[in-house]
């Protein structure tokens, strides 16, 4: 039993936020974890910003407010392309699309989290009531099911996952916080590679398993908050 847990151990890295967003190359596409403040690695979106070498970035994400940490990278022009549901209030960023500096993908926020499910799934591609007949639609395909117009929508996934979780074990398992969890566990299971921010990493087997929301397959790097 002690050489399956060692086993299990070296299979998840422990490092610091810097050592972590380092593993990152320019061109990435990135997903980023949160509802606003809640849920978002805000420890590893500061290393994000930090390593100013990182450039031509995709990022997938709920939102990219104007207050938010990870708008530096859009001021300091390192993003080529957002993916998400809510940027109006980001008019400097909107101001950017229209004069074709900045690319927008807008989704609905339930296609949107369907359409990380379903990238994780390893599913490519859904078709969804939601958008049909307006402006999101454009240039998509579509069919009628059961006598409703439906979208075609392509599944998300990414390079890169930076998440937000609420403890690890040593193992890589994961738990979340309340609502803090959001985007979270899906995004763990889109990307390539998933590097998670914690308040706190336990010993294996100190988690309730009934508890645990993303196993350790899923993770791949895990850095521990530090206090800010």
């Amino acid at each position: 039993m002690n050489d399956t847990i060692e086993q299990i151990q070296t299979k998840v890295q422990f490092l610091t936020a810097d050592e972590a967003i380092g593993k990152i190359p320019e061109g990435s596409s990135i997903m980023v974890g949160g509802f606003g403040f809640p849920g978002m690695p805000r420890h590893l979106s500061r290393a994000l910003v930090k390593r100013e070498e990182l450039r031509d970035l995709t990022l997938i994400t709920n939102s990219l407010g104007s207050v938010s940490i990870l708008n530096d990278l859009f001021e300091q022009n390192r993003i080529k392309k957002v993916v998400g549901s809510f940027f109006s209030t980001n008019k400097e960023l909107v101001k950017a699309n229209r004069e074709g500096s900045v690319e927008i993908e807008l989704l609905p926020q339930g296609t949107f989290t369907e359409a990380i499910r379903l990238g994780g799934a390893g599913i490519p591609a859904f078709f969804t009531p939601t958008a049909a007949g307006t402006d999101l639609a454009r240039g998509k395909e579509t069919r009628t099911y059961n006598g409703r117009e439906h979208v075609l929508e392509q599944s998300l996934t990414a390079d890169v996952a930076i998440i937000r979780a609420h403890k690890a074990d040593k193992a890589g398992n994961l738990v979340y916080k309340k609502t803090a969890q959001n985007f979270n566990p899906a995004m763990a299971t889109a990307a390539k590679l998933t590097i998670v921010e914690v308040d706190e990493i336990v010993e294996i087997g100190e988690l309730d398993p009934d508890k645990i929301v993303t196993p350790f397959i899923f993770v791949d790097i895990v850095v521990k908050r530090e206090e800010v």
